[in-house]
């Protein structure tokens, strides 16, 4: 057999009794009080449990949820203020695409046996590699000697994309710019290695 329905506070016939109760023990209830010594005597304990007497279980539970929240809710603000009064450090500049890459064809220079394939990292290399701002002339041997293991697809469109640009550079004319020089010179050596 189903229990009946209890209803709803403040409708009519609902148990007003228990809506003032709960509230008469929301108001006398203060945040607890540190421990008293053994010694003394205090009525509050007794005042407490004569409160907690007249409540129901279900109101002593709601009564206890509510505490409950209103703690972890102080112990939240203390802990942001505690995390504000800490000074913020700032986070260390993260290496830039350029400077992973150059790290990444450095170590697969010098450290062979611990050295790790990345995708992208190669990708940015040969994308970069006729740029002198990018990759430096004291680092291009090195990329040399990397694209001389290039294989597949990546060293077809390595070998493409050089020609395109030795065809780009001699239709645009010997003009005197350093960069257009430094440019043809590492795509014709790119040529000479992959051909």
């Amino acid at each position: 057999m189903a229990a009946p329905k209890r209803k709803a506070p403040g409708t009519p016939g609902a148990p007003e009794k228990k809506n003032r109760k709960l509230k008469k023990a929301l108001a006398a209830e203060k945040p607890p009080a540190p421990a008293a010594p053994q010694g003394s005597t205090d009525t509050r304990p007794e005042e407490s449990a004569s409160s907690e007497a007249e409540l129901t279980p279900e109101e002593k539970r709601v009564l206890e949820r509510k505490l409950k929240k209103e703690r972890k809710k102080a112990e939240r603000k203390r802990l942001r203020e505690a995390a504000a009064a800490v000074p913020a450090q700032p986070l260390p500049a993260k290496p830039s695409g350029a400077q992973l890459a150059l790290d990444y064809l450095c170590g697969w220079a010098q450290k062979r046996q611990s050295w790790r394939f990345q995708k992208t990292r190669q990708t940015w290399l040969l994308l970069h590699m006729y740029d002198c701002d990018q990759v430096p002339d004291q680092h291009f041997p090195t990329l040399l000697a990397y694209l001389e293991g290039l294989r597949g697809r990546a060293r077809e469109l390595t070998l493409q994309k050089a020609e395109a640009l030795m065809q780009q550079l001699d239709e645009a004319g010997a003009g005197p710019g350093r960069p257009l020089l430094e440019r043809s010179r590492r795509a014709r050596q790119v040529l000479q290695l992959l051909s």
